[in-house]
């Protein structure tokens, strides 16, 4: 009788939010989210462990929402600027604006989950109240509504704002050096984020920051002031959502760093709601540099079941669920060996246990056309996540 009423509920639910999902852009504003509270009471929650069991296929609308005027390439000057007297938009690094057509052709394919970046350090208004400018609030809820009216889970973060271009913008890294500043920027602005999102459903998770150290420090001084964010960004999201599925970012997202004892998990007034959040570009040379053109020896094979069975063991094992929120490698790399690298790791990770979302900054899906670059990836981890036994092979 119990399961009935859940289901029942649930269905609730979701005609209730697709009736709305669409719904113009003006009329979503910080306190007046899509869902009405007492929608949101009817829902039946998924624990942190069963949410991320769901999860198959994981994309990220990369630089799109997590655009800012920034320093790109090092060069100590902004690589794009809005025009004069404009604000910074989806558009500024060279994707077309988001569409609901995007995620219908993502759904197609077998997507369930998306990872939508978004950054705010461009849209925020001065100390104390560093309100969020309303427009671009109410585009990331129009975006988030997108994904979900296709029943998809969703992933939301403060992502360029843990830069590493300070003089530019990026601040979350100045905990470092100014922790009570910086702690109570981060806790204004997770408190608008959460409040604003607080009746949505729970395919919607929230995720702490991006990739964020504090390597010139101590070891243990460094692992405690993310340690300090993240506990700090449960406490925040908890007085407006308190059983909201979160993922808390491990040490720059690394898996061997977050696999350290000194990374905690912040103490939670919830039981089976936080996941831990990591992201898997190894090598480097093959992922991100462009130095290494083909993958796939032995040896490279068994670095990358090593790096997942190390999640396994310290997370997985202990009833702790893992996301990884990004992967993938350069589009200039060769294909079939792209094409093998993604479908071994998300094998791989999907025999874990553990949800993989591969990164996507324009190059890969054709956000126009609606179809994949690369001759054959999406198939591949279509298989992937099949449950299939099979060996991956290279073609």
């Amino acid at each position: 009788m119990l399961k009935k009423l859940s289901m029942l509920l649930s269905c609730i639910m979701l005609i209730s939010f697709s009736g709305c999902a669409g719904q113009n852009t003006d009329s979503v504003s910080p306190d007046n989210s899509s869902l009405l509270a007492s929608e949101a009471v009817l829902s039946v929650s998924e624990n942190a462990v069963q949410a991320v069991e769901n999860m198959k296929i994981g994309w990220n609308l990369g630089d799109t929402l997590d655009v800012c005027a920034a320093d790109r390439d090092g060069d100590g000057k902004v690589n794009e600027h809005p025009e004069d007297g404009e604000q910074v938009d989806e558009t500024l690094w060279g994707n077309v604006m988001t569409t609901p057509e995007l995620f219908e052709h993502l759904k197609a394919d077998g997507i369930n989950a998306v990872r939508i970046p978004v950054t705010w350090r461009d849209h925020l208004g001065d100390a104390p109240d560093y309100q969020i400018n309303p427009e671009w609030l109410a585009r990331v809820h129009e975006v988030v509504d997108y994904a979900l009216s296709q029943d998809m889970y969703v992933l939301l973060n403060v992502h360029h704002d843990g830069g590493g271009d300070p003089q530019f913008g990026a601040w979350i890294r100045n905990a470092s050096s100014d922790y009570p500043g910086t702690a109570e920027k981060y806790a204004v602005l997770w408190s608008q984020i959460a409040e604003s999102f607080a009746n949505y459903p729970d395919k919607l998770i929230f995720e702490s920051m991006n990739e964020v150290g504090f390597d010139h420090m101590s070891q243990p001084r460094a692992y405690e002031i993310l340690n300090h964010l993240n506990q700090l960004f449960v406490k925040t999201v908890r007085k407006s959502n308190p059983s909201r599925n979160l993922l808390i970012a491990g040490y720059w997202t690394d898996v061997e760093q977050t696999c350290n004892s000194l990374f905690q998990l912040p103490e939670d007034s919830e039981q089976n709601r936080l996941i831990v959040s990591v992201h898997y570009y190894t090598p480097w040379q093959f992922c991100v540099s462009d130095q290494q053109k083909n993958w796939g020896s032995p040896g490279e094979v068994r670095v990358m079941e090593a790096n997942i069975r190390k999640l396994k063991e310290t997370f997985i094992d202990k009833h702790i669920p893992v996301i990884v929120g990004e992967y993938g490698t350069m589009k200039s790399a060769d294909t079939a060996s792209r094409v093998y690298f993604c479908e071994m790791f998300s094998k791989r990770c999907f025999e874990a246990g553990i949800p993989c979302f591969f990164w996507d900054n324009g190059e890969e899906y054709d956000r126009l056309a609606f179809q994949w670059r690369t001759p054959g990836l999406i198939e591949a981890l279509q298989h992937a996540v099949s449950g299939e036994d099979y060996e991956v092979t290279k073609s």
